[in-house]
Order: structure tokens, then sequence, then C-alpha cells
């Protein structure tokens, strides 16, 4: 009943897998600091305010719109979709790989899901990505 411990050369293919992933999210966050950089804040003319306040506009805030199934689907390829598995977990979209995804389809399935607000949950065999409604 005991597990099996993973050899050298599994253990050194995991770790290059994740410094391939590594790589990729710091040259992503290198080019979004580079875009930050060459965004300049508009400066707005400068107006004296009314010498009485008025009455504040009533703030609408948008309701939330609940994500599904077939919107997280539809925002991968269908390539990448055929590698998942999406389930409907009530607060949250579970999304599951049915297959070792290897580093570059990590890294863009990851990539997806964070812009969707999700993470990645890291359970061993039971790993999952998690997208919030």
């Amino acid at each position: 009943m005991s597990e099996a411990k993973p050899n050298t050369e599994e253990i050194l293919q995991r770790l290059s897998e994740v410094l391939d992933v590594l790589t990729r999210l710091s040259e992503d966050l290198q080019d979004i600091a580079k875009s930050l950089k060459t965004i300049s804040p508009r400066v707005a003319p400068t107006i004296a305010p009314p010498a009485v306040p008025s009455a504040a506009p009533p703030v609408l805030t948008p309701k939330p719109v609940e994500k599904g199934i077939e919107d997280i689907r539809m925002m991968f390829t269908k390539e990448l979709e055929a590698m998942l598995i999406f389930e409907d977990k009530g607060d949250f979209i579970k999304v599951t790989p049915r297959q070792f995804l290897g580093s570059e389809n990590f890294a863009k399935i990851a990539s997806t899901i964070r812009e969707a607000g999700g993470e990645y949950i890291s359970a061993g065999k039971g790993s999952h990505f998690r997208v919030p409604k």
C-alpha cells in the first residue's frame, strides 16, 4: 500500500517543466511592466470645486455576471478544451485535466484561468483549476 517514489529522472523532468512555466510567467510579467511604463496618465485640467457641494449622483453598481461552464469553455482553443473536464460545483467551475498537460499547455491554461479570476489548486492527483462564478 506504499506509494512508489519517483525516480531522479522524473523529478528532474518535473523541475524542468516548472522552470519553463516560471520562465514564461517572468517574461509575461516583464512585458506587462514595460506596457505599464509606457502608459502615462492623462492630466485633467484643474477646475475649482463648486462653493456649495451638490448632491452626489446615485452610484450604480453593476450586478456581477455569473460565469457558466460554457463561458469558461469558450475561453480555450478546441485543442486545449479537449484536454479538460469542466464541472459546475455551485460557487465555482472546476476545471480538471484529462491527461498530463506538459509545461506549455499548463502555462496556457493557467494564464487563461487567471484571466477569468481563477486559480490553480495543487492537490496531487486531485489538482485542478477553480474559477469563481
